[in-house]
């Protein structure tokens, strides 16, 4: 479809089910434009549900952004509000490379308590947010970034949420970033505030273990070693193989406000 000028968006639903489909997203969608010295890119939309929510097992719970990022050639987008998702899908409409947009199916119509903020005002006609570029959505106090008493969240995706609650007990110590998009990655600005808190939390949805989130924190440490205060943490789900069935060994198994803020007081504490 793309070679002959229509632009694809197609949807696998869920995460968990994307594996069939790597052959192809491999070998062919995000090989082509690079053998072929440009002449023939493919352009198009991967939709992927992904996420925790409500026991559904370990068939349609997974995050898959680590696994997706292992693929060079291809664009990835994760947003947190519906708002985002508009203005990264119209960006990845018009973007000449394959992107994969991540959507966490516990924020469609905010189902999970504590998620309402991912309800927003239909943006405008012609909103477009460009790929790789990040949010604050959430500051800290310039007197506490001053005398070392704050730090900074970088998380994207129920992430956010779990951020926002956790923040909460710390007030005007914590500023959270919302990445939007994991490749292009927006390292401007991730690099500038951990440089100016000094303390960073890498947070994700994701089993910990080998994931993007603690390949994130290597490069952080790398490029700003020198401003930082403390290690750079990571958080994320337990290391098991799959989300569990039972809602409450789900909930045990996965990050939450109330884990970041244990980690957030110790991080502070340092």
């Amino acid at each position: 479809m793309s070679a002959v000028g229509i632009k694809p968006i197609v949807e696998v639903q869920f995460g968990d089910y994307i594996y069939p489909g790597f052959n192809q997203l491999v070998t062919e969608v995000a090989k082509s434009c690079y053998l072929s010295c440009g002449k023939f890119p493919v352009s198009m939309i991967l939709r992927v549900p992904v996420g925790a929510y409500g026991g559904g097992g370990p068939y349609h719970s997974g995050c898959v952004e680590t696994t997706l990022l292992s693929i060079k050639g291809i664009k990835v987008a994760y947003p947190s509000n519906a708002a985002d998702m508009k203005g990264l899908m119209k960006a990845a409409f018009y973007d000449p490379n394959p992107v994969v947009m991540l959507e966490h199916k516990g924020l469609y119509w905010s189902k999970v308590p504590g998620t309402e903020d991912a309800k927003s005002p239909e943006p405008s006609k012609n909103y477009i947010l460009p790929l790789g570029k990040a949010n604050i959505i959430l500051r800290a106090d310039e007197e506490r970034i001053n005398n070392g008493e704050t730090c900074v969240i970088i998380t994207y995706g129920m992430g956010v949420y779990w951020a926002k609650a956790a923040a909460k007990q710390f007030t005007d110590q914590v500023e959270i970033i919302d990445l939007r998009t994991l490749y292009p990655l927006d390292e401007a600005l991730v690099f500038d505030r951990v440089k100016s808190h000094g303390k960073c939390l890498v947070l994700t949805e994701e089993q910990q273990n080998n994931s993007f989130a603690e390949a994130l924190a290597g490069r952080i440490s790398k490029n700003c070693f020198r401003f930082l205060d403390a290690p750079v943490e990571v958080l994320g789900a337990l290391n098991v193989p799959a989300i569990p069935m039972n809602i409450e060994l789900e909930k045990a198994v996965l990050p939450d406000a109330g884990k970041l803020a244990k980690r957030i007081e110790y991080l502070l504490k340092s």
